[in-house]
């Protein structure tokens, strides 16, 4: 199995990329601070070297690279790169950041990275797995190209508390959701994950409460489960997806009276 991750310098990229590394999987990584992403890569090395000393040696490798999701150009090329040193099985469009102040620099920041970040991995993924489709009609599900997309459970609804990150996160969650649709003729699954307060240096900077916190390990241990299964949407924790799902299907104007309520998130 090789698996590209965006974003794999912290997070739940982070944490996605040591669960793949245990798994013994071939892991192409980027991420925009070089010596963050080179901490993840030499960790991912020693489990693979830690788990070749086994009776059944794992013989995965793993490629970090600094690139700016933002940069389309840049993206297509360091995929296609990676493709042909292993065929991609499996692409984590995950790169994505918090907006802080709305100022307009990091509103177009927000949505450069969130959304602009997405697109630029998920074309190039489609591209790559569309030119050798006729290799993964087979039943089984595993042996399909599979795209993740990483939206968030802010995404369900309209939140006074991150419009920027909120909106950005929505489009990604709807496009995803369009593409496994559409795609899944062409032998190409696709998921959205919709996580709630996952440990992360977004997480470490939020001062308002976060209910149901997740830490980033058992956030990816849960992921890659139902990324096996081939699940659309991979939502969690439930209390949070349900009172989500639940505040979008309330009229406009309740909806707002309710988000008055909520704390300011700084």
């Amino acid at each position: 199995m090789t698996t590209l991750i965006t974003g794999a310098s912290s997070g739940i990229g982070e944490a996605l990329a040591y669960a793949c590394a245990a798994r013994g999987e071939t892991l192409f990584l980027c991420g925009r601070d070089k010596a963050r992403l080179k901490a993840v890569a030499e960790r991912c090395e020693d489990l693979l070297r830690r788990d070749k000393s086994v009776a059944s040696p794992l013989t995965g490798t793993v490629t970090a690279e600094v690139v700016d999701v933002a940069d389309a150009k840049a993206v297509a090329k360091w995929m296609r790169k990676a493709n042909a040193v292993s065929p991609i099985d499996r692409v984590f469009a995950n790169a994505g950041v918090s907006t802080g102040e709305e100022t307009e620099a990091n509103v177009r920041n927000t949505f450069a990275i969130n959304v602009g970040g997405c697109v630029n991995t998920v074309l190039p993924a489609i591209e790559i797995f569309t030119a050798r489709q006729g290799g993964y009609q087979a039943a089984n599900l595993s042996t399909k190209p599979h795209i993740v997309i990483t939206a968030s459970i802010a995404g369900y609804g309209p939140l006074k508390a991150c419009p920027s990150y909120s909106a950005t996160k929505a489009c990604v969650k709807t496009w995803g959701l369009s593409l496994r649709g559409a795609l899944a003729p062409k032998g190409i699954n696709v998921s959205v994950v919709c996580p709630g307060f996952v440990r992360s240096r977004i997480t470490d900077k939020n001062t308002c409460p976060m209910p149901f916190f997740m830490e980033a390990d058992t956030a990816a241990a849960l992921i890659l489960r139902r990324v096996d299964r081939n699940v659309g949407l991979i939502a969690f924790p439930w209390p949070m997806r349900f009172g989500s799902w639940w505040l979008s299907t309330l009229p406009f104007r309740v909806n707002e009276l309710i988000n008055r309520l909520l704390p300011k998130k700084a």
